[in-house]
């Protein structure tokens, strides 16, 4: 099979992200993967370089389209507890909306691949530390503002809020109602007083 004359790579990124998303690292080797994408292996690694590249390059892209993205933003502007409750709200309107019912592509990943995969185990590793990180930052500058208590747990309470975020995109996968997500989110997120 002829690799296409018009192979846009932005597509095919988009194509692999899809699949994997799906069904899995794991389930898409090499060869399927360049089956989906019209091209042949030879192709498939002049344009890649390797699966695991491929991955690391798509995970990259995910992460730009993710719903975390908001925390990386300059919040400095709003009240902590608006940005945390808009952020759980949106995610639980696309998990729901998502008629595959696929969760989140990184929580997939790391659940697949992070104590078994040596070269991308640690890459998806980075990207939870990397959001446990902006949540810190975020429940930071609700102490130094007086949004939230001097005394607040930051380190407690950003693990506490990334293991919601995890969790709601696992239960996402089997609970489909909006309605039902957001009710979990919203007690966890009263707990912590991160509800506004």
């Amino acid at each position: 099979m002829a690799r296409p004359s018009k192979f846009d790579r932005e597509d095919a990124l988009d194509v692999v992200m899809n699949q994997i998303w799906q069904t899995g690292y794991r389930n898409n080797s090499v060869k399927s993967l360049a089956e989906v994408l019209g091209i042949t292996r030879s192709s498939f690694y002049n344009a890649f370089g390797s699966q695991e590249l491929l991955f690391k390059e798509v995970l990259a892209r995910y992460t730009r389209i993710s719903p975390d993205r908001v925390l990386a933003h300059d919040n400095s502007n709003k009240l902590v507890r608006g940005v945390i409750t808009e952020f759980f709200q949106d995610i639980c309107r696309l998990r729901a909306r998502d008629p595959e019912w696929r969760g989140c592509m990184a929580v997939n990943a790391i659940s697949e691949l992070c104590s078994s995969h040596p070269e991308l185990g640690p890459v998806l590793a980075e990207v939870i530390f990397g959001s446990l990180e902006r949540l810190e930052r975020l429940l930071k500058l609700g102490v130094e503002t007086g949004e939230l208590p001097k005394d607040y747990d930051i380190r407690s309470n950003a693990l506490a809020v990334q293991t919601l975020m995890i969790g709601i995109n696992t239960l996402s996968k089997v609970v489909h109602s909006e309605k039902s997500l957001w009710l979990a989110c919203e007690a966890t997120l009263k707990g912590l007083d991160l509800l506004e």
